[in-house]
């Protein structure tokens, strides 16, 4: 039996030199491959669906008394506190997917297409800002719901779940750097969540931060996640852009240029 020819130099070469505007379309175009998934699998969206639901009742009916002596009172508090950890959790399943994807082989198929190597990692993290979107979009109208009205108005509602977003996407690199090099999908949510949990939860996203112990204050004051909320908070509640919105701009800057670069790296290693 004659072995299969590898892939002509010239179409890998092909593949190599493609052109900024085609590697925007091919990633575009995975993009809504990854929306199709999400018509085709809605339980995928189960996270972005019923944690917002769950996580918003639960937190904010057994502290909220406790806390700030009602519900009510609580509401501009836990808001923007669960809009955060909600997003970012979420972001956890960019590199869950990455990695059941690799491991299915379906990257393999798309190395014999006519399609820039990128592409399919690119595609992934942009069809991911659609649940983004969805949990922050469920979270404000759970919020209202309840009797959340924001001082700020609806246009900085608007910019602050933008910002979330922007920071989750920026956040997302991280796990799609442990989908590439991780071995199996369980094991980058294991590590993710490693990560994530400390972050969200030593934060000042349920508790007031004078509340704690001096040296946890010290801890959750230069958590990067407080800054993120405090930066929704004054967004949503007074209408007000303070230092903390640019701390994690630049914080998602940040994250974005160290491990955009490795992440693709080890994905065109690995593919």
């Amino acid at each position: 039996m004659k072995s299969i020819p590898a892939q002509p130099a010239a179409a890998r070469e092909l593949k190599n030199s493609t052109s900024f505007s085609q590697t925007v379309r091919n990633s575009l175009t995975m993009a809504y491959r990854g929306v199709l998934k999400i018509r085709r699998t809605p339980e995928q969206l189960f996270d972005v669906t019923l944690q917002p639901i769950i996580f918003t009742l639960m937190f904010t009916y057994i502290f909220g008394g406790a806390i700030s002596g009602n519900v009510q009172n609580y509401l501009p508090v836990i808001i923007p506190g669960i809009l955060v950890q909600t997003v970012i959790t979420t972001s956890i399943v960019t590199g869950v997917q990455l990695r059941e994807d690799m491991d299915k082989g379906v990257f393999d198929r798309f190395k014999s297409l006519p399609i820039a190597r990128i592409a399919p990692l690119a595609g992934a993290l942009l069809a991911d800002t659609i649940r983004y979107t969805i949990a922050t979009v469920l979270t404000f109208t759970m919020g209202y719901i309840m009797g959340y009205r924001p001082d700020g108005g609806l246009g900085y509602v608007v910019i602050a779940g933008l910002l979330v977003i922007v920071c989750s996407w920026a956040i997302s690199w991280i796990f799609a750097f442990f989908g590439v090099i991780a071995r199996t999908a369980s094991s980058v949510q294991g590590i993710s969540m490693l990560v994530l949990f400390p972050l969200t939860f030593l934060s000042n996203a349920f508790v007031p931060v004078q509340t704690m112990p001096d040296w946890l204050q010290w801890i959750v004051k230069f958590n990067p996640i407080s800054h993120l909320i405090t930066a929704v908070r004054e967004l949503t509640n007074k209408g007000t852009v303070g230092w903390d919105l640019m701390i994690s701009l630049i914080g998602a800057a940040v994250i974005v240029a160290i491990f955009a670069p490795i992440t693709v790296r080890a994905y065109m290693r690995r593919t």
